[in-house]
């Protein structure tokens, strides 16, 4: 794009209402890899109109819909990090050069530059291709003896012009302003503050403009684009108008970024999205994200293309060969009009697969590549990508009168496996910090402030690693102690009176810690156990006996999950692999798959009807991650990746089978992520997040039954805070609540019931849960409310006219005007008024 064009199209009042922003959608920003550290002078990315070139450490990788990472110490690359990255020009979206200290360039070159003397920092062709502007470190004795910087413009085999750029030689960049005479350069000066210069190659003795920025000693990054935004900097944007005639040079943008940048690219206009008056997109270079950034210009109507933001840009196609351009011939390349920018397929900032990440995708451009564009006609969903119903979701706290509350002497330091409580439809378990592995138990039923003295509690025996209760049997409490030992508890019907120091029975076979327990979600009676003896064993709890012992792991075993069927096992385990067991058929994982690089801890649940796994855990760098895998290939690692934030506690997920929402937090987390898990890309729809003032211990859901679907709650849950546990609903704004939202709320199974005995199990069968409408009697469906008519305020004039001959029309409308002027023989005014007698009138000379 014309430069110059920028400066006189964008007059002040409109560079003044430019906005830039990063990417709301965080499933554009794309994750997954690993920046390199190098010291260099380039800008470390690169990006064409479909691919991304960026570097990247050894160990680093790039998986993105659309995007192609380069790592450039791989394959024929460089022996070092790449010193930098950069398209060969613009009419190849395929093809980018890269260079480095080490490099060995096996071409012939027909022509050889003059020395600079020193270290070369930096190059920039002029658009017509006949100069080449370098600047480098050139020590020259001015005064003290100071190290300056210098800027050199060659033509073809020889110096064009040398000039002093900057005082400091400690990083510099340049570029052209297109194809002007005018070249400008950033550097540090004497002070070492940062400045930008202005060049005038006609008159290169002295620069036209300096003005110095701050004084931070981070590296410069070049310029993107006069009249643009540039980039340099830990963490902010710039963007400035540059008027070459005046000179000066104006700050129009300033955006402050969240990670530290490692360099920045400008994306071709042919990728932008026009049509959202989307005048420039920069993509940033951080540790592990690509982040878009877009700056756009406000305008009233987006339904129609802005000519005057848009010039004619230079074309795709050659203007001369390699051999004519050697031969001298500097033709340009044709401009293309503006009707090549419309685009064409997708959203120029839809990039679902960048975050959220599909390894089993290849690269290519498609409609959910970052850099794909859309058509004018665009529905809401192709400009706004796919979104869930529940995006709207509203977790709320409700009132003091339902909070427990002088909870006193919590544990808050039960192992990572452990849920920190569990609750039930009537009552919860809370671990207690005093000797012995005590136990509270709460009836919901009896909110308030507890007493101040002691209230009853479980004696255990042991401290606990893990506790659950009874799916199908709402008195029965499993305690899992660190003596190996589990522990089956029997609640009294109307809750804990005195303190419990008896269990019902006590499990014994696992050597070692036991790291979590979980009953069976379909068959009574069975339950499943962990333990640091790399073991999963499974119990009969109706002979108390221990029934089939999985094995396999090589590592801690971080999570186990039952699959909704009853039929398999998953679990995650510290060696970094998810595993999949048919326990009735193998006591070896029947499949197993690359899990999560990192060792803090993971979770994995079942999503989607049992036919995909949702795994939560750490990267390598300890970010929060989430991964999904399809259940009948686990080898092939998972479809997505998503990174979520940094944080050390493990994010807990619960997975709501009726709606497919997923609610992750962790053990001293103030967020509850929320998502829908859909079958396709993007996979993660990202839905309002719950947030609170200080962190929680614990958050645990309820069933569903406890929901008032009158509200159109669709999840409860109970938070536990340092002294007290508080309920919070999740809903769904809708307007006509007085109707079953039977979108919300499909029929649920009948969880709380066994569908087969252990027995039954153990011996091969298999059943399915009954299952429950929610709807209420006195409530209709939405789907089936009557649809509102509108209703005219008015009746159409045709009623009125309708059969009505010419001159009923005419008579009825000079009535109507006699009518409102009302009747001509009323006497006037001035009839009213009282006069004088006539001899009381006195003449002129009288």
């Amino acid at each position: 794009m014309n430069c110059s064009s920028v400066v006189n199209r964008y007059n002040a009042e409109r560079i003044c209402q430019l906005s830039s922003h990063p990417t709301l959608l965080w499933y554009a920003w794309i994750g997954d890899i690993r920046a390199g550290t190098t010291v260099s002078y380039g800008n470390q990315i690169k990006a064409s109109c479909h691919l991304i070139a960026f570097n990247a450490d050894s160990a680093g990788k790039a998986v993105g819909g659309g995007c192609l990472g380069c790592v450039c110490n791989a394959g024929s690359g460089h022996a070092d990090p790449g010193a930098d990255i950069r398209p060969l020009s613009e009419i190849g979206d395929l093809l980018f050069e890269s260079c480095s200290h080490l490099a060995v360039c096996p071409l012939v070159l027909p022509l050889e530059l003059e020395s600079h003397g020193d270290q070369l920092q930096s190059l920039a062709w002029k658009q017509d291709g006949a100069l080449l502007g370098t600047s480098c470190k050139v020590s020259r004795l001015c005064g003290a003896h100071t190290p300056h910087a210098a800027v050199v413009v060659t033509i073809v085999s020889s110096v064009f012009q040398s000039v002093q750029g900057h005082e400091n030689n400690k990083d510099s960049r340049l570029i052209w302003m297109d194809a002007s005479d005018y070249l400008l350069s950033v550097g540090f000066n004497q002070m070492r503050e940062r400045e930008v210069k202005l060049w005038d190659t006609r008159r290169f003795s002295h620069s036209l403009l300096s003005c110095a920025l701050d004084s931070s000693s981070g590296y410069v990054w070049v310029p993107l684009c006069p009249g643009n935004p540039r980039v340099w900097g830990e963490n902010l944007l710039y963007c400035f108008e540059v008027s070459p005639l005046q000179p000066a040079l104006t700050q129009v943008n300033q955006c402050v970024t969240e990670g530290k940048t490692q360099g920045a690219a400008l994306v071709p206009k042919l990728a932008l999205d026009v049509m959202a008056c989307e005048v420039a997109r920069v993509l940033q270079l951080t540790d592990s994200f690509i982040v878009p950034i877009s700056y756009t210009v406000p305008r009233k109507s987006v339904q129609e293309f802005h000519e005057d933001l848009f010039p004619d840009s230079a074309g795709t196609l050659p203007s001369a060969s390699s051999q004519e351009w050697w031969a001298g011939d500097n033709k340009q390349p044709s401009l293309t009009h503006h009707v090549v920018l419309f685009p064409q397929d997708g959203s120029g900032l839809s990039s679902p697969s960048s975050s959220l990440t599909s390894p089993s995708m290849a690269p290519s451009v498609s409609t959910t590549s970052g850099f794909a564009s859309s058509s004018s006609q665009r529905s809401l969903q192709s400009i706004l990508g796919p979104s869930s119903k529940f995006r709207h979701a509203q977790g709320t706290v409700l009132h003091r009168d339902t909070h427990i509350t002088n909870l006193k002497g919590l544990n808050l330091t039960t192992p990572g496996e452990c849920n920190g409580f569990c609750a039930n439809q009537q009552r919860l378990a809370v671990p207690l910090l005093s000797a012995g592995g005590q136990i509270a138990i709460l009836e919901l039923s009896k909110p308030g402030r507890l007493p101040d003295t002691s209230i009853p509690t479980i004696q255990n025996g042991t401290p606990v690693a893990d506790f659950c209760w009874d799916p199908f049997d709402l008195q029965r409490l499993a305690v899992a102690g660190e003596d190996a030992k589990i522990r089956i508890w029997r609640i009294p019907p109307g809750g804990l009176q005195k303190m419990l120091l008896e269990p019902e029975a006590v499990l014994r076979g696992h050597t070692e810690k036991i790291y979590s327990i979980q009953f069976h979600p379909q068959a009574a009676d069975i339950l499943a156990s962990s333990s640091y003896d790399m073991t999963v064993r499974i119990w009969d709890l109706r002979t108390k006996q221990e029934v089939l012992c999985l094995k396999g792991h090589t590592d801690q075993i971080f999570s186990l999950a039952w699959s909704p069927d009853g039929r398999k096992l998953a679990t995650v385990s510290k060696d970094g692999r998810v595993r999949l067991y048919k326990p009735r058929q193998s006591l070896e994982p029947e499949q197993d798959g690359p899990g999560p690089e990192g060792s803090r801890g993971a979770r994995v649940v079942w999503a989607c009807g049992g036919h995909y796994l949702l795994v939560s855990g750490f990267d390598s760098r300890s970010e929060r991650q989430l991964y999904l895998y399809k259940a009948d290939s686990l080898s092939a690692g998972p479809i997505a990746v998503g990174t979520v934030d940094v944080s050390p506690s493990t994010l807990i997920p619960f997975y709501d089978e009726d709606t497919s929402v997923v609610f992750l937090t962790g053990k001293g987390d103030t967020r509850v992520f929320v998502y829908e898990i859909v079958t396709e890309a993007p996979f993660f729809l990202e839905c309002n997040s719950f947030s609170s003032s200080d962190p929680h211990k614990g958050f645990v859901f309820l069933p569903k039954t406890t929901c008032n679907v009158r509200e159109v709650e669709f999840a409860r849950a109970l938070r536990l805070r340092q002294s007290s546990v508080e309920p919070v609903v999740f809903k769904v704004p809708r307007v006509k609540k007085e109707f079953f939202q039977d979108d919300i709320f499909p029929p649920t199974t009948v969880w709380w019931e066994p569908a087969l005995t252990a027995t039954a199990w153990l011996t091969g069968s298999n059943a399915q849960h009954q299952m429950l409408n929610l709807q209420p009697k006195d409530m209709t469906p939405v789907s089936e409310a009557p649809k509102d008519v509108p209703v005219r305020k008015y009746a159409p004039s045709s009623v009125y006219l309708e059969e009505k001959s010419d001159e009923q029309k005419k008579e009825e409308l000079l009535s109507a005007m006699v009518a409102k002027l009302g009747n001509r023989e009323d006497p006037l005014p001035q009839d009213s008024f009282e006069g004088v007698d006539e001899d009381e009138w006195v003449g002129r000379h009288g």
